[in-house]
């Protein structure tokens, strides 16, 4: 196989040639004790080496000796809303152990991602954050449990992996609770895309704040505004356009961009917030809920917090510990303003 020497030759392009795991390929260049490898397998894996001419970085093979220092960060929402507090989160903890963290942005594309994990595992980071922008099923390269991994805002799909999600049925049963403490008994719940577990966790909440209050749930208040401020403006429009009687006087919508599109449907009927209509959101996306007129009461996701959890768990993990729960779950809090 001819190679252009110009490009360098990665462990995986090794592992690829020999036909074998990235992980196989790393148990004999560093000679790793106890790992069974069979010698036609080896033999194939230094053939590999020579017809590539594959180097291993020896800074980085002397760093493996002990530490690296560095932790990993792959994630799609480096230039989104939320990414200063995730990386905030990760970076503070991080350093107080005196690690930093390597981050790259991988724009949900797994080719990306896949390359972005490579490169850091030839960096040979101690471990591994993986953050998404939306709470949701992932499914990784197996080349991520060479290392510890923790999953941040998602959860693995074949359920290997550790991770920190926001607590979205308290959430849900936070925003809920403070529009039954203020009065409100009938109160209109505008959902995000129903199937996702965000939509499911924040609905959950709503039902059981309602069901400790001894009201019952009315499913025909529950309608999806497809997390888009026009389709929160639709579904706020025929919520409001009932009749009086049946018409909430609050609404809980599932994220800001849904709150914003709630409040125009509001406006152009003449009501006031709160007066006649409280408004809740959920995310806390600044540049929306500070701006809003009047100020939006929203619930903040905590990426802040579970980047600070997740290093906490990496470190724990890259010093040979176990974990107490694989799962963990942060508190998503309620921000006051002036929509209630």
């Amino acid at each position: 196989m001819a190679t252009n020497k110009s490009q360098r030759v990665t462990m995986s392009d090794v592992a690829r040639h020999a036909g074998v795991s990235r992980t196989t390929v790393s148990f004999v260049l560093n000679d790793k004790p106890g790992a069974a490898i069979p010698d036609e397998t080896r033999r194939r894996i230094l053939d590999a080496i020579d017809e590539l001419g594959y180097r291993p970085n020896a800074g980085a093979r002397a760093l493996a000796a002990n530490r690296s220092g560095w932790f990993g960060l792959i994630t799609e929402i480096v230039t989104g809303p939320f990414a200063a507090e995730v990386i905030t989160g990760a970076q503070s903890r991080a350093w107080g152990d005196r690690r930093f963290l390597l981050i790259a942005a991988s724009e949900g594309d797994p080719a990306q991602e896949a390359a972005a994990l490579d490169q850091m595992l030839e960096h040979r980071v101690e471990g591994l954050l993986y953050a998404t922008t939306w709470h949701r099923a992932v499914t990784l390269p197996k080349a991520v449990r060479e290392v510890p991994t923790v999953l941040v805002n998602c959860y693995d799909a074949e359920g290997e992996l550790p991770c920190i999600l926001p607590d979205e049925e308290s959430g849900g049963h936070r925003a809920t609770r403070r529009l039954l403490d203020a009065g409100h008994t009938r109160i209109g719940f505008i959902n995000l895309d129903p199937a996702i577990p965000a939509a499911i966790g924040r609905r959950e909440g709503y039902e059981r704040a309602l069901r400790e209050a001894g009201i019952t749930p009315d499913p025909s208040l529950v309608i999806p505004g497809w997390a888009t401020a026009d389709g929160a403006y639709t579904a706020a429009c025929e919520l409001l356009d009932r009749p009086a009687a049946v018409r909430p006087t609050a609404l809980f919508c599932g994220n800001d961009r849904m709150a914003m599109g709630a409040y125009d449907a509001i406006k152009e009927r003449g009501l006031r917030i709160p007066h006649d209509v409280a408004v809740v959101g959920f995310d806390n996306q600044e540049l929306i809920a500070a701006y809003l007129r009047p100020k939006l009461t929203t619930l903040a996701l905590p990426f802040e917090a579970m980047g600070t959890k997740g290093v906490d768990m990496l470190a724990a993990l890259a010093a040979g510990q176990s974990l107490d729960t694989h799962r963990v779950t942060v508190d998503c809090p309620l921000l006051e303003r002036s929509s209630v």
